[in-house]
């Protein structure tokens, strides 16, 4: 079984009711950090609640691709690109869930090029769950965990990123 989630835009980024932002700098090229991105056994070495990525459109990805991804928890998303600029900005929205615990849930990865071999990548993860334990104990706890969380798994991804772009210097 699916639930359906509010098909959000970008403007989500901004106005969502839960919000948690990153940035790392890493040594490698937007090219090399979208190696990465589309590399969908990837996900699972830097993203902890992943353990499958399906890609379920054709490549190269464009706005409207679709991914299936699976998470601890037997938690299903059914993904949808609404921004894929490749080297440059790559963001989704949940269309559906297999919980019914979230009204909206979209991720927004933005890559500068810093130039000297370096970029930096911003994430913006935007949920809203609609309103269940707002401001309960459960937020209160979860809330600060998730941004915590989303810094460490950021920071995993970039040495990720780094291992992989040294390894094919080294090629």
């Amino acid at each position: 079984m699916t639930y359906s989630c509010e098909k959000v835009g970008l403007d989500f980024f901004d106005t969502a009711p839960t919000r948690h932002v990153a940035s790392v700098e890493i040594r490698a090229t937007p090219e090399q950090v979208f190696d990465v991105f589309l590399d969908g056994e990837a996900w699972t070495e830097w993203a902890m609640p992943i353990t499958d990525v399906e890609w379920t459109s054709p490549f190269p990805l464009e706005v409207g691709s679709t991914r299936t991804v699976t998470m601890r928890g037997d938690m299903v998303g059914y993904e949808e690109f609404i921004a894929y600029e490749h080297g440059t900005r790559m963001a989704f929205r949940f269309n559906e869930a297999s919980k019914d615990n979230l009204k909206a849930f979209a991720e927004d990865y933005q890559v500068t090029d810093l130039g000297n071999g370096r970029v930096r990548v911003d994430w913006v993860m935007a949920m809203d769950s609609g309103g269940e334990d707002s401001g309960g104990v459960r937020s209160k706890v979860m809330t600060p965990l998730m941004g915590v969380m989303v810094k460490w798994m950021l920071k995993k991804f970039g040495r990720l990123v780094e291992s992989r772009a040294a390894g094919a210097q080294a090629s």
